[in-house]
């Protein structure tokens, strides 16, 4: 990260993120580059997130840092006011009074090579990495391995149950955790990864011949068509554990410039926080009715 000072500017991060994920490679939809924040102020300390979301905005003024650098947009659509009665204009007034830049790479950094879907990737140990569907020709982010999600190969065979258990090990921890669907038995040599919601490539995961495709925000039909049309089995993880692990590639880019601390939030912004599986029969406690039992009728 050049700078023409000691410290470096709001200006300059906005920069060094934008070489490595360029905001052109972002998809028409999307609303990416810099938020908030006066491009001239210095930075010396950086936080990563997920999510924009009181949380992690918390955690950052707590921090005292000069910038977030978010992969959700906090602004996606449309507003008419940012006013502090607004959940958002809440956090875009906090951000300006406490002087703290907010800046996104979202599916500029989804689509890049190293991107979002190989720190995921790297999670698993895929070997051989390639686009699960290349950058469209004629598009800026065409060639050089770009594109979403990626296919690769385990290092050792493991069956669909095993995988789900190592997926749920070595992916950022969460109360849903990972679940999966096909045969528990099934053999998994070539996987496709997705960070984030990936439903819209499952036809691509099938083109692609892979044993298995994880990815998040699995729904119940789609998923359900496309094993019974002969696609590869399937693993769930939560949004946000499948992108988290790209916080740690940005912090270490950005952590080539002198005088600049980046920071790295492991806050779980999964919304869901409780997960209960239907217990065994056999492990019910002495106490617990069974799913059958009827209170009785207390009326008439």
């Amino acid at each position: 990260m050049s700078t023409t000072a000691a410290v470096p500017t709001v200006a300059d991060v906005v920069a060094e993120v934008a070489r490595h994920y360029p905001p052109a490679w972002a998809e028409e939809w999307d609303r990416v580059g810099l938020v908030l924040g006066e491009p001239s102020a210095p930075v010396r300390r950086i936080l990563c997130v997920v999510d924009v979301v009181p949380e992690t905005v918390a955690e950052a003024l707590d921090a005292g840092v000069d910038m977030i650098i978010a992969h959700h947009p906090l602004l996606l659509r449309g507003v008419s006011s940012v006013a502090p009665t607004t959940y958002k204009g809440r956090i875009v007034h906090q951000l300006i009074k406490a002087d703290v830049a907010l800046y996104v790479a979202h599916t500029n950094a989804d689509v890049a090579a190293p991107g979002v879907s190989d720190a995921l990737a790297a999670r698993l140990g895929l070997l051989d990495p390639r686009p699960l569907r290349p950058a469209r020709p004629g598009t800026p982010a065409e060639g050089e391995g770009r594109g979403a999600g990626r296919i690769g190969r385990l290092p050792r065979p493991l069956t669909l149950a095993a995988l789900a258990r190592r997926a749920a090990a070595v992916l950022p921890a969460t109360a849903a955790g990972v679940r999966a669907a096909g045969d528990p038995d099934r053999t998994v040599r070539t996987l496709a990864v997705c960070g984030g919601a990936g439903d819209s490539f499952l036809a691509d995961a099938t083109a692609a011949g892979v044993d298995a495709y994880l990815t998040s925000d699995l729904r119940h039909h789609p998923a359900g068509e496309h094993l019974a049309t002969g696609g590869p089995a399937l693993l769930d993880a939560t949004h946000w554990a499948t992108e988290r692990p790209w916080l740690d590639d940005l912090a270490a880019l950005l952590r080539t410039a002198p005088g600049v601390e980046t920071l790295v939030s492991d806050l779980d912004t999964d919304p869901w926080t409780v997960h209960a599986a239907a217990p065994h029969p056999d492990e019910r406690t002495p106490d617990e009715p069974a799913a059958d039992d009827k209170e009785p009728d207390r009326e008439g």
